[in-house]
């Protein structure tokens, strides 16, 4: 997924492989979600040549009027994939270029719109570029090194990222709790990799590409090895420790895979986050990692009613979720936008057609789901517990820092000098990635120890502790990475709270002490 990490804040390398606001306030927040599947007539009844397109519908959250709008729907030529009854919101498909406007009309419809520029298209295969192995000489040298502290992972003395934040020392206190899962809501998992494996909650995975959950044997699994995000974020949450490979944050965990990744693009919709969001909440997650923004836009912006009405849907969704017990990480980008400036230049959106560049307001215009009320906003971090070049910042909108890798200006002691984050890969694999999308998952497995540690400690809670725990180096006295005279990004703050690091770098250790 090469064209992915050049636009997203999945990884910002190729890989090197071994063997919110008050804003944001008026958005309904229903009570418990229950997904109802319908037919009506289909895209192919339309005209054979219409685009389709999928949309969200969001309603009042009550069974008569969702009846009614579903009716409605119907008389518009459009198609319920399946009715999210108790959150108010349907995910539906049209081929009528009038459907969004004509629903808003609907009594009882309080948002509606395309999730999507470009066409629903059939199924087809991501192109994530090559990978460069390690020869078996280099995997033997990180073996060899890691061998010298007794206890430790084959592949272990490269990470770096682990004894940043005490992860290694935590492991020997409390690895964390069987009790508590983690979802990797992401490209998929491959959870026959043998660093899962021991770890993956197959009862509670699905595939939710379309907006409703596929729960059969495997869907939850990446498309094609190139399709390798999740896996690697999910071996940082909880790779076992087991003599083999890495080792994770929390590695007595239980990680499952929620892929919302849609096989024709690999981009993250609004309905297959919605699915991902309630299908956790429903099957006992205690967390969420979020390492994606809902495609296709970078920030989503209420004064566009098509955008307004996916951050209306995906934010339902979250807050039903974290209403049943459920945190939710997500990474901050890796464009180094500070999210609290006036104004930031997106020139990615949409990312599934042509993109036109707009300046958009960050107080009107949200990065989902990052932005979302309640989730835990991650920058990254490097082996000097410096803010990441690319990472994207802002006081008041980053919650934590943790590692996330940066292989240009933090380069560690460790047998390879590699900046990055090792963690697993498909098929048994293993490689260096770095961006927010590896910072959050290594703040999801902190929080995850603290969970094990505190079970009945409700997110919010959970949240205030994290933050109370985290280690804060304060704004930098200079923050002029490439030496240029210019400084790269302005952090503002102090060492309560600042824009780098929020409440500060997470602490594994403190965790579980």
């Amino acid at each position: 997924m090469a064209h992915l990490r050049s636009r997203r804040r999945l990884a910002l390398a190729v890989p090197v492989v071994l063997s919110l606001t008050a804003s944001l306030g008026f958005l309904p927040a229903a009570a418990s979600a229950a997904p109802v599947t319908a037919s009506a007539p289909g895209p192919a009844e339309q005209a054979a040549d219409a685009p389709v397109l999928a949309y969200v519908v969001n309603t009042r959250a009550d069974h008569r009027t969702i009846a009614s709008v579903k009716r409605a729907v119907a008389a518009a030529d459009g198609e319920v994939v399946v009715a999210y009854e108790k959150i108010g919101v349907i995910v539906v498909r049209s081929a009528n270029a009038d459907f969004a406007k004509t629903l808003r009309e609907v009594p009882g419809v309080q948002s509606a719109g395309a999730t999507r520029t470009a066409p629903l298209a059939p199924a087809g295969t991501t192109d994530a570029g090559s990978a460069e192995y390690l020869t078996a000489a280099d995997a033997a040298k990180l073996r060899a090194a890691s061998a010298k502290t007794p206890g430790s992972e084959p592949l272990e003395a490269d990470q770096w990222d682990l004894r940043a934040i005490g992860a290694d020392q935590a492991a020997k206190i409390n690895p964390g709790s069987r009790k508590v899962t983690v979802a990797v809501i992401d490209t998929g998992v491959d959870d026959t990799h043998p660093d899962i494996a021991p770890n993956f909650s197959a009862s509670q995975s699905a595939n939710c590409f379309g907006g409703a959950p596929d729960t059969s044997p495997g869907a939850w699994r990446p498309y094609t090895a190139d399709d390798y995000h999740g896996t690697h974020v999910a071996g940082e949450i909880a790779a076992a420790r087991n003599g083999i490979g890495v080792a994770g944050v929390a590695p007595g965990v239980k990680v499952s895979a929620i892929n919302v990744t849609d096989p024709a693009n690999g981009l993250f919709y609004a309905e297959a986050v919605v699915c991902a969001f309630v299908f956790a909440a429903d099957h006992g997650v205690e967390i969420t990692n979020n390492s994606y923004y809902v495609d296709p836009w970078m920030y989503n912006c209420m004064d566009d009613p098509d955008q307004r009405a996916i951050v209306d849907a995906v934010n339902r969704a979250q807050l039903y979720a974290q209403r049943k017990g459920t945190l939710h990480f997500a990474s901050a980008g890796n464009s180094n936008h500070d999210l609290a400036s006036d104004a930031i230049d997106d020139t990615s959106s949409p990312n599934d057609t042509t993109p036109v560049p707009r300046t958009i307001d960050p107080g009107e215009c949200f990065d989902v789901p990052t932005q979302l009320p309640g989730v835990v906003t991650v920058s990254a971090t490097g082996s000097k517990n410096l803010k990441s070049y690319y990472s994207s910042y802002g006081k008041g909108v980053v919650d934590v820092a943790a590692p996330g890798g940066d292989s240009r200006y933090q380069l560690p002691d460790t047998p390879s000098k590699n900046g990055r984050i090792l963690s697993t890969m498909p098929n048994g694999e293993y490689a260096w990635l770095q961006g927010t999308s590896m910072a959050s998952p290594h703040a999801a497995g902190v929080a995850a120890l603290l969970k094990s540690e505190h079970p009945w400690l409700p997110p919010a809670a959970l949240q205030a502790l994290l933050k109370a725990q985290a280690d804060n180096p304060g704004c930098p006295a200079s923050y002029d990475q490439d030496g240029d005279g210019t400084q790269d990004a302005t952090c503002e703050g102090g060492r309560l709270v600042n824009g780098f690091y929020g409440r500060g770098i997470v602490d594994a250790l403190r965790a579980v002490k």
